[in-house]
């Protein structure tokens, strides 16, 4: 089923950087503000940042199935529960706060209306391990990978869903489509929606209009800490090409899935643990099992290089590595041409 998946001429991609995110969710609403404002996508988050450890969005995603065996087979999946694992919209009480009497002892207070179950950042900051000694938490932005063997794609019985030749970006022909919603089962990241007003699969489509302007995706262009590289895999000159194949410090979520995404992650680094007397112990906050639990075992050569890198800028010695990821000048996070076209 995979052999049928056509190869692009080239693949753009994208490179985070998860010890610059903020959780401040400014590239979710510039997504959300820009692609699902109908009413069909209320729930939809193409781009949404959950804290990691954590359930994310939808809830247990990474327990939902799809993605491919071993043998290149789809592997089964199901679809997330509208109330209780993606969570509907929330309304909120705005005009009982705004109409408040304010020399009433009894104040109304900012709530969501009814019983909300679940939305895309329920459980943010809550993380794990016990208090001061070793609690831990990090941000992990999400959206489509873009995969090189999208279980979308091959799921799809219409043929609806197709990788473009001139970029790899991934796209769903919503002409075609039927909402089937096999889609959606296949994908192991859950990051395809069904949009139940036109009932019409829709996913995330990399900012395609401004990716043919040589414009980064608005979820990169807008975000405050600088954490996302856009660029295209061939390109040696490019950010993608250093980070992913040279330096090989970002690597694919969930690499087991066996889509081979096109999104990569630069791992956290943490702060030491303490012990019983708050004095550092040397190990990592976040336990390094965990994080191999996302990566794979790339994980071990990511983070052992990110800490020699950073040990020679502490010794005053250069680093080319550290110097691309502190992004002094931001335009050169993204290149999607061969001007290197500035992404303002």
């Amino acid at each position: 089923m995979t052999d049928k998946i056509p190869t692009p001429k080239r693949q753009v991609a994208m490179v985070l950087d998860l010890n610059k995110c903020l959780g401040c969710h400014t590239c979710s609403v510039a997504c959300k503000k820009l692609w699902n404002t109908d009413d069909g996508t209320d729930y939809s988050y193409w781009n949404n940042v959950e804290t990691a450890p954590g359930k994310g969005f939808p809830a247990g995603w990474q327990e939902m199935g799809g993605g491919f065996d071993e043998d290149g087979q789809l592997k089964p999946g199901r679809i997330p529960d509208l109330e209780t694992e993606y969570g509907r919209a929330w309304s909120f009480n705005h005009k009982n706060v705004l109409a408040t009497d304010q020399t009433s002892k009894k104040k109304e207070w900012l709530r969501p209306k009814g019983d909300p179950k679940w939305g895309h950042n329920w459980d943010e900051d809550h993380g794990a391990g016990q208090y001061p000694q070793e609690n831990h938490y990090f941000y992990l932005p999400r959206l489509c990978n873009h995969c090189e063997r999208p279980g979308c794609l091959a799921a799809c019985p219409r043929k609806a869903i197709y990788k473009r030749e001139e970029d790899g970006i991934v796209l769903v022909d919503q002409d075609r489509c039927r909402g089937y919603r096999f889609c959606v089962e296949a994908c192991p990241y859950k990051k395809v929606y069904f949009d139940y007003d036109r009932q019409v699969s829709s996913k995330c489509i990399f900012c395609m209009p401004r990716i043919e302007e040589g414009t980064a995706p608005a979820c990169a262009r807008q975000c405050p800490g600088r954490l996302r590289f856009v660029g295209y895999r061939d390109d040696k000159d490019g950010p993608i090409h250093k980070l992913v194949d040279q330096y090989k410090v970002a690597i694919p979520l969930h690499p087991d899935y066996g889509t081979s995404p096109n999104v990569f992650y630069v791992p956290p680094m943490s702060p030491p643990k303490l012990d019983n007397k708050v004095r550092p112990t040397g190990k990592m906050r976040i336990p390094m099992s965990y994080l191999e639990s996302l990566f794979g075992d790339a994980v071990h050569g990511a983070m052992e290089a990110l800490l020699a890198e950073r040990a020679k800028r502490k010794q005053g010695q250069p680093s080319e590595l550290m110097k691309l990821l502190i992004a002094y000048d931001w335009n050169k996070s993204f290149k999607l041409d061969e001007k290197n076209r500035e992404a303002s």
